[in-house]
């Protein structure tokens, strides 16, 4: 994956992650600081992907 662009799904993902966090905690599920590094890693992955179908799509 490219470096500036995973910096910059990082960025975007923890924009994401109080709303996240937030969203998890009112279902009664505790996100502690070990589960965020792989939830972030998730939502990277999932950037990652939808980036290569845009970009699929477009050729």
């Amino acid at each position: 994956m490219d470096t500036e662009r995973n910096m910059k799904f990082m960025q975007i993902a923890m924009s994401h992650l109080p709303e996240a966090r937030d969203f998890l905690e009112k279902k009664g599920i505790e996100l502690g600081m070990d589960d965020i590094q792989p939830m972030l890693q998730l939502l990277m992955n999932v950037m990652n992907d939808a980036y290569e179908l845009g970009k699929e799509e477009n050729k």
